[in-house]
């Protein structure tokens, strides 16, 4: 098949290309900027904000979108491309989903009202808006055509964001490591390898409408995924302690500072149910097999994005605070 991918050498998009080539799809990467990545696929150069022109008159399979934060974009791409976008994977998000009345809710969740046009900026109050708006655009342009992709937290090698990153490359280092607030809130991650063979093979079995792809399969929490993250990377005598959400909010900490951790948001977030996608194909790794693979890939470097989370003197300041003021926790 012949697919076309928008934003496909950044993280995500860069591990949907890989495996549509390594399944034997005919690609083509649309980016702004010369690259030496994937010299098998055919290189467009262009910018979705721009000129499309490179595009016109082109026909293809399916398109795969994986840089579309406005509306506006989805458009501007589906007018320029129209019936030759084939069919059409929009990559969004688990934020589109408004506070969920229960755990394991599903595709049919309520939404977040769809953020309006005049919206131009990004931020954690418009991301879920804007993505739900994008959405929106894809399914009137494309009818059953649209395959709308909702992860979670996307983890795996060239994390620009480094977030499940950080807790990686921090138990691995091993000592007293510091886990924010409440063990049991619940927690959800996807390798981007899995969620970009799902995509490969939604495509290719004509999938469409929306897939929440989360894992794993049932509900986990913070603590039981940084001790899969221990036993896989963590050296012997590796402890974590846990510290209260009040105070470590009242040091200044939050989840900017202390990856993954969602420090101010609804109990349920994070409860995603998987069925949907797992009926039709997805598969996941374990949390250790994603964190073994991560470290690999760290130690062999280079790896992508800044180092994110709390430094060590942070942290060891803060677990020093903590005992002093909490003797025996």
């Amino acid at each position: 098949m012949k697919v076309l991918v928008v934003g496909g050498t950044r993280f995500v998009g860069r591990h949907i290309v890989r495996a549509l080539i390594d399944r034997g799809h005919d690609v083509t990467l649309l980016h702004r900027s010369a690259t030496d990545l994937f010299p098998s696929a055919e290189h467009l150069l262009g910018d979705r904000d721009g000129d499309l022109a490179v595009l016109a008159g082109r026909t293809f399979d399916a398109t795969v979108d994986a840089c579309a934060y406005f509306p506006r974009q989805v458009r501007h791409l589906l007018d320029v491309l129209g019936e030759g976008a084939g069919r059409y994977v929009l990559i969004s998000s688990q934020s589109v989903y408004d506070e969920p009345a229960a755990p394991w809710y599903d595709e049919s969740s309520r939404l977040f009202e769809p953020a309006s046009d005049d919206v131009d900026a990004v931020d954690d109050e418009t991301y879920g808006p804007l993505k739900v708006a994008c959405e929106q655009a894809a399914t009137e342009r494309c009818g059953d055509r649209a395959l709308l992709i909702r992860p979670t937290y996307v983890v795996g090698p060239w994390d620009y964001t480094q977030r499940f990153t950080y807790w990686v490359r921090r138990l691995s280092e091993g000592g007293e490591v510091l886990g924010p607030g409440d063990a049991d809130d619940p927690v959800q991650v996807i390798d981007a390898r899995d969620l970009a063979a799902f995509v490969a093979l939604a495509i290719e079995k004509g999938l469409s409408g929306p897939y929440s792809l989360v894992g794993p399969e049932s509900l986990q929490t913070f603590r039981a995924m940084l001790d899969d993250v221990a036993v896989a990377v963590a050296p012997s005598g590796t402890r974590i302690t846990w510290v209260d959400r009040d105070w470590l909010l009242a040091q200044g900490e939050d989840d900017t500072t202390v990856p993954l951790w969602r420090a101010s948001e609804h109990p349920w977030t994070s409860t995603s149910d998987p069925g949907r996608a797992l009926a039709d194909g997805l598969r996941l790794r374990s949390v250790r097999q994603s964190a073994a693979e991560i470290l690999d890939h760290l130690r062999a470097g280079p790896t992508s994005g800044q180092d994110r989370g709390l430094t060590r003197a942070r942290e060891a300041e803060l677990l020093a605070a903590w005992h002093a003021q909490h003797p025996g926790a």
